[in-house]
């Protein structure tokens, strides 16, 4: 059934009616926080953010007094959109809740846009994004290159998993095999694991040893049973939620609502995000896009012409590298898709 367009008017009014209900939460929140601050609160100790629920988070106490309780807190106003993995100062205002008062300097921020190109936080001060994708839904090159392009945009070290192997079919998912040949002969590492085979879960504990890793990727491809397969019989938090595929539409369904942190057994950290079909990049330029594809790297002012396209002119280095092998034409179609989504109209 193909959707009812919306009328300017109409779409100028459900913004406001969506601004002026996040003014009233803000309000109430303000007026909550401010209640607090009333109230003696005790002394700033760090802590770690596990989970983000709209103005409330879940704070992993840092201090050697409370070491690993969970506190729900609000944050002070005049701080950032906090995500989870931020590490913060807080005061406790009871036995279960208190106020964030301060953030940390972050290593890293994973955003992800929305259609306006405002950032929104997922997660932050991780080293590793693992890149998961299954059989079914059907991966696609063109969202895998949108995270790598954003990995590399970040400096963090991308890793490629291909979960469910157990469901893999050789004739039918040859073309899979075909995509991951591409991204193996860049350089990226791949993994294939199941977790209902127990297939290649050690090798993923052993990549992801001492790191803060972010599973990303489409709804119903296994994160979340992922993320209980390397936690193993860890207990001190509940399992993440395990959907199911949607019916006639080889689409996962949305367990993950919103990011969370786990701690692994030995060392390291994992968030699971939300699944998401798409992730955009309108926040970005053409040269990021470029800086993305680790490939063009050495073809960067190579080209007769500085202000090449790449797609026709004489002397351009990355069509040489085309012809020569050393690009596939199948990264490079990406790569000019993922500029198109900047630039639409053109």
């Amino acid at each position: 059934m193909t959707k009812r367009r919306l009328s300017q008017q109409q779409r100028g009014r459900i913004n406001r009616n969506q601004e002026q209900r996040q003014a009233r939460l803000e309000r109430s929140n303000s007026r909550a926080v401010e209640q607090i601050s009333g109230e003696e609160l005790g002394p700033e100790i760090p802590g770690l953010v596990m989970c983000h629920y709209g103005q409330q988070l879940e704070i992993e106490s840092l201090a050697a007094e409370s070491a690993g309780r969970i506190f729900r807190c609000f944050q002070r106003t005049n701080l950032p959109p906090l995500a989870t993995g931020d590490r913060v100062i807080w005061q406790a205002d009871s036995d279960c809740s208190g106020v964030v008062v301060a953030l940390q300097e972050r290593t890293s921020l994973m955003s992800r846009p929305n259609q306006q190109a405002t950032l929104r936080p997922i997660a932050a001060n991780v080293s590793v994004v693992a890149i998961v994708i299954a059989p079914l839904p059907q991966p696609f090159a063109n969202l895998i290159d949108r995270y790598l392009v954003m990995a590399e945009h970040l400096g963090l070290r991308p890793l490629i998993v291909l979960n469910k192997v157990d469901a893999f079919m050789v004739g039918r998912d040859t073309e899979i095999e075909a995509m991951l040949t591409i991204y193996t002969r860049i350089g990226y590492p791949v993994l294939r694991v199941s977790c209902k085979k127990d297939m290649g879960i050690d090798e993923l504990k052993a990549f992801l040893a001492d790191q803060t890793v972010v599973f990303v990727g489409q709804s119903g491809v296994g994160k979340s049973s992922l993320v209980n397969a390397l936690r193993g019989d860890a207990e001190e938090y509940t399992d993440a939620l395990v959907g199911d595929m949607s019916v006639g539409q080889d689409k996962g369904t949305h367990t993950t609502t919103a990011a969370r942190l786990y701690h692994l057994p030995g060392s390291g950290d994992l968030i699971d995000s939300p699944g998401i079909r798409e992730f955009g990049l309108w926040h970005m330029d053409s040269q990021m896009i470029f800086d993305g594809f680790a490939e063009f790297d050495p073809y960067r002012g190579a080209c007769r012409f500085r202000d090449c396209s790449h797609q026709q002119e004489p002397g351009c280095a990355l069509l040489q590298a085309v012809e020569d092998g050393h690009i596939t034409r199948e990264r490079l179609a990406s790569y000019f898709s993922l500029l198109n989504t900047l630039n639409p109209d053109s």
